[in-house]
């Protein structure tokens, strides 16, 4: 796989990257990511679009999976790293999907060694937050918010649900939009290779990219602490679909763009260092969120604001059980617009999530422990005791399970972070 060369046009504000998987029929592509305008674009922005260009290309590489792949340019070793990670680790998944073992072990080749950038030091700006639609972003939100920090939301390909949620907030916001080349769409109907890449890089490039467009400070994230949990063991490797939002993925971002492009504080994640069920506790503190909040991959993709959670998948489950034991089960049920714990064709679906029928499933939801955790809450709340679901799930638990369930592990704040003093302390104001 080569990159060719890349363009960015700042009447416009649209950056153009260009890739070939060669083979005895190359396949060619063009993928367009628009910038929200801004001012004349510095070094900084153009060496953030070298990194864009590389880790962008996971999405044609999964076509071929070709054994080499040559980026176009020297890097420090620090993004060659994170390049390297990008292409093995964040295919962990596609790789266990497609049985290419191989893929576990990609190296990307680069023409030389790049000396590390002057230091830009941008740890002063507002901060760029970005928006998910979901939960988590939006308890950063309101803890950049409520700390003075005035921070920008922003997003990639905003859908009406991430828009309505800027909308609750009242705060302006800035979006970029990426289009994948048509072609790599028509080769999928085809038959090519296809699977899960780690899109949440690709997203933060993007992020940090308009950020130093803009003159704003770090990317804040809301990744978890459960996010770098895998899902299972392949060929010795740990594969976890959540990779490029777990704690390894963000240090080696972090250290890519420091040294490539000189940023002091170009990213991290402000909820790090807490689980999905105490993220949830705080997002329960902001009822003006509940008519536009949704963590559903599936609704995401309707494009439809009216339809917020489908209430059948993994992310819908682990998301109203992360949220149950921190509110009214009148006010879960409005959220989800249905009662996901009266419906006894939940069960499989939970048992799942607890680890008792298989292994986590390839979606974005909390570790086993966590839902053990919030099932023992409500068992232990009569609001929810005597619900259908919940019922037959504490029958199911075996006693091993239930001892292992450390509450207090749980939903106290721990683990490797990257969060810097100043918001570090807005965080501990509203634990």
């Amino acid at each position: 796989m080569r990159f060719p060369s890349y363009a960015y046009d700042p009447s416009t504000g649209v950056a153009t990257f260009d890739y070939v998987l060669d083979g005895e029929s190359p396949e060619t592509f063009t993928e367009t990511i628009t910038f929200p305008a801004g001012p004349a674009p510095t070094d900084a922005f153009h060496r953030v679009l070298d990194l864009v260009h590389v880790v962008a290309g996971v999405s044609y590489y999964k076509v071929g999976a070709p054994a080499r792949i040559e980026a176009p340019k020297a890097v420090t070793p620090e993004a060659k790293a994170l390049f390297d990670a990008v292409y093995s680790k964040g295919l962990g998944e596609y790789a266990y999907v497609n049985q290419l073992p191989f893929v576990l072990t990609m190296s990307v080749d680069v023409p030389g060694v790049a000396p590390a950038a002057a230091p830009v030091d941008n740890s002063g700006a507002r901060p760029l937050s970005a928006v998910g639609g979901g939960k988590d972003s939006i308890v950063t939100l309101e803890i950049l918010r409520a700390a003075g920090l005035e921070p920008v939301p922003f997003s990639v390909n905003p859908n009406p649900v991430i828009v309505n949620v800027n909308a609750a907030s009242g705060i302006p916001a800035l979006a970029a939009r990426r289009k994948l080349d048509p072609h790599l769409f028509e080769l999928n109907k085809a038959g090519a290779r296809n699977g899960h890449i780690p899109v949440t890089a690709i997203n933060s490039l993007i992020a940090i990219a308009t950020a130093v467009l803009h003159g704003l400070g770090p990317v804040v994230m809301s990744n978890e602490r459960s996010a770098s949990d895998p899902n299972l063991i392949w060929n010795g490797h740990e594969i976890n679909h959540q990779w490029s939002k777990g704690v390894e993925a963000e240090g080696l971002l972090r250290a890519a763009v420091t040294s490539y492009v000189g940023l002091t504080e170009p990213y991290f994640s402000l909820l790090r260092s807490l689980s999905e069920l105490h993220i949830a506790q705080l997002y329960a503190r902001f009822p003006a969120y509940d008519d536009v909040v949704t963590s559903c991959n599936k609704a995401f993709k309707l494009h439809d604001p009216t339809t917020r959670w489908c209430g059948d998948c993994p992310k819908c489950r682990f998301v109203a059980l992360a949220m149950a034991p921190s509110m009214p089960r009148e006010r879960l049920t409005h959220i989800f617009g249905r009662d996901l714990f009266a419906d006894p064709a939940q069960v499989p679906g939970y048992l799942e999530l607890l680890g008792i029928d298989a292994h986590k499933p390839f979606e974005c939801v909390g570790e086993v422990e966590e839902s053990l955790v919030a099932l023992t809450m409500l068992a232990e709340d009569p609001q929810w005791a005597d619900a259908p679901v919940v019922t037959a799930l504490r029958a199911a638990v075996p006693p091993a399970a239930w001892s292992e369930a450390d509450r207090a592990a749980v939903l106290t704040p721990g683990g490797e972070t990257y969060v810097p003093p100043a918001y570090a302390k807005a965080l501990a104001a509203i634990l």
